[in-house]
């Protein structure tokens, strides 16, 4: 069947094993493009490491604005050991999502089929994090004085404001509804005298404008015990950039491994392209010898095809993939023997069936 429905789709499969899981995720959404009747455009963008090395920038100088004629973006992973960590996201990802305004990063949290939980009796757990992505902080405001000097300081501001916490809380409390209705909001008001206090209070009156969705704040230490300790009790989580990254990868490893998360930054107007991408890193460690876990970066391609409105497909990426853990077939990480190659030939194999 030829597709009717067309999508440009930014590809920047990135560093280390980035360049094994992406095309491993591509191969399964153009197997399902078909049967659902639409059709991919792939644009490859060979930024990251390498470009920073060559061209000392992560990305052209031009590259926001090539991007910005797609529909999603697809990503890989960034990060080299020759290279700081703050060069590596403050020149490739950060500057994507604040130009591309995706003020809500979305973390889904499950147990996967064959996944084994390290927190003991936890056999199930289906939680979503949802993250504000562009302010917080994370933010570019202070700086260094006195370099080298015994006096030498560091200032860092956080950066909270009315309209970025009620709209991740507005994006959050919609959720909810359309779950349990159970909404906890991560803060710190007892510690961080401004900032957090704010956050609670227009958290609280936003949410407030939500029938049937009730709002707990929990100091985020308390939280963090209680991800461990009851996980169950959670639904659905809306916290600030840093506490909310945290919190979503606390999450991750007690669902398993942090090697199958997904994450979705997201402009939900979609007035700007969104971009999706697996939450671990370029994993140098393992990087070339064929073994990574493509979960990741799958799970987050059908986040973008959900986010496209293709749900069909987006269903069927995820049964093909959960279909593939049960039977058996996994990756070192999971405890399996299954090369990355292995995994994805498992997951095309379902992706020509019915989900």
């Amino acid at each position: 069947m030829t597709g009717t429905r067309q999508y440009t789709i930014d590809v920047i499969a990135g560093d280390g094993i980035g360049q094994e899981v992406m095309p491993a995720a591509l191969r399964c959404v153009d197997a399902l493009a078909d049967a659902h009747g639409f059709t991919v455009r792939w644009r490859e963008r060979d930024w990251g490491s390498d470009h920073y090395r060559a061209h000392a920038r992560m990305m052209p100088v031009d590259g926001i604005e090539q991007l910005s004629s797609g529909d999603a973006v697809l990503l890989g992973a960034v990060g080299a050991p020759d290279i700081p960590d703050d060069v590596t996201l403050w020149g490739l990802l950060i500057p994507i999502r604040r130009e591309f305004h995706q003020y809500v990063n979305l973390r889904p949290i499950r147990i996967l089929p064959g996944v084994t939980s390290p927190l003991r009796g936890l056999d199930e757990l289906d939680l979503v994090v949802v993250r504000e992505n562009i302010e917080g902080e994370y933010s570019e405001i202070g700086g260094r004085l006195y370099r080298g000097r015994p006096e030498e300081m560091a200032v860092q501001e956080s950066v909270f404001t009315r309209a970025g916490v009620t709209r991740i809380a507005r994006y959050a409390a919609e959720l909810a509804q359309h779950r349990s209705g159970r909404l906890v909001s991560a803060t710190k008001s007892n510690g961080i005298i401004h900032t957090m206090p704010f956050w609670d209070e227009v958290v609280e009156t936003t949410v407030a404008e939500y029938p049937g969705v009730t709002v707990e704040k929990v100091l985020i230490d308390a939280l963090a015990a209680r991800m461990v300790l009851k996980p169950r009790s959670l639904d659905v989580v809306v916290a600030s950039n840093l506490f909310g990254d945290i919190l979503s990868d606390l999450a991750a490893g007690a669902a398993g491994s942090i090697g199958v998360a997904p994450s979705a930054n997201l402009n939900p107007e979609k007035n700007h392209p969104s971009m999706f991408e697996p939450v671990h890193g370029s994993a140098p460690d393992i990087a070339g010898q064929g073994i990574a876990n493509p979960v990741g970066t799958m799970w987050a391609a059908a986040m973008m095809l959900d986010h496209l409105g293709e749900d069909g497909a987006a269903r069927h990426l995820e049964s093909a993939f959960e279909q593939a853990l049960a039977d058996g077939t996994r990756t070192g990480d999971l405890g399996g023997t299954a090369s990355t190659e292995e995994f994805t030939q498992a997951v095309l194999a379902r992706c020509s069936t019915a989900p």
